[in-house]
């Protein structure tokens, strides 16, 4: 068995292309989408992130307003910046790149954004509500997780999924809804015993771990979904959580790295701008 790719280039262009679409259709309203990115500081991988996003946000028609500041920047003048934004009705979103300088701490900046323009989904509020169910913004890459596997056209129902890793960014709210899809949920951590049992029971893996190539083949179930989320640079460039082309041989979907899950974030982010502009969330 040779697994069927997931191309998240792809299908974030055919997401990135709805949204567009969208946008078109909010302009007689006197609508523009307003996303609003705030980066702290010189940290080269946030730089190339902020830079996507941007782009992202200008093709598809939206507002983008990109506020740059110095490592320098204190908690206080960066919730200045935040509650401005807040009180802003051309910002439908505001997305504060992390990670922060360590004079600013980060869970008291994202508590300071509006929970209706989280468009990240990381306030306390919009992750209670993803907790108890309830309709929420849910974060960019747990959603672009969720949407590569519907992709496979399998039902999570009474599936067993597994997911590495028990980040608030990824781990926690992807298990949260999977669980939502009525799958029956195992996260895995670094204190997990035995952990290959685990993963081989997974009908759907989800490896956000930050270990490169920590999922081998030994660890999958033949005919698993694997959604590789890890991004991690060696000598040799860009891998993921899991050894690709072992587990290939096993899975019957997986996600390359690069271009997996990364252009899902970005594609999910515009589609929770548009979706708080348009008044759905």
């Amino acid at each position: 068995m040779s697994a069927r790719i997931l191309d998240g280039k792809v299908i974030s262009a055919s997401i990135r292309e709805r949204v567009r679409a969208e946008v078109e259709q909010l302009k007689p309203r006197g609508v523009v989408p307003g996303l609003a990115v705030v980066l702290v500081g010189e940290n080269p991988a946030s730089k190339v992130y902020v830079g996507q996003k941007e782009k992202a946000c200008l093709s598809a028609g939206f507002a983008s307003f990109l506020h740059k500041l110095p490592a320098s920047t204190s908690q206080e003048e960066l919730l200045e910046l935040v509650g401005d934004l807040n009180r802003d009705p051309a910002v439908h979103g505001i997305l504060v790149q992390l990670p922060l300088p360590p004079q600013i701490d980060p869970d008291t900046v994202i508590s300071a954004i509006r929970p209706e323009k989280d468009v990240d989904g990381f306030h306390p509020i919009n992750a209670g509500k993803l907790l108890a169910g309830l309709p929420c913004i849910e974060p960019c890459t747990p959603k672009g997780v969720m949407r590569l596997i519907e992709e496979t056209g399998i039902s999570l129902e009474g599936k067993e999924a597994a997911v590495v890793g028990r980040s608030n960014i990824v781990g926690k709210p992807v298990s949260l809804m999977l669980l939502a899809k009525n799958a029956t949920v195992t996260v895995c951590h670094s204190r997990t015993k035995d952990i290959a049992d685990h993963l081989r029971r997974a009908d759907v893996l989800v490896a956000a771990v930050g270990r490169p190539r920590f999922v081998t083949a030994e660890m999958v179930k033949e005919g698993a979904v694997v959604i590789d989320v890890g991004i991690n640079r060696l000598e040799g460039g860009l891998v993921g959580d899991v050894d690709y082309d072992a587990v290939a041989e096993k899975a019957s979907w997986i996600t390359p790295v690069p271009g997996g899950v990364g252009p899902m974030t970005i594609a999910m982010l515009l589609q929770n701008t548009v979706d708080v502009a348009a008044g759905r969330l």
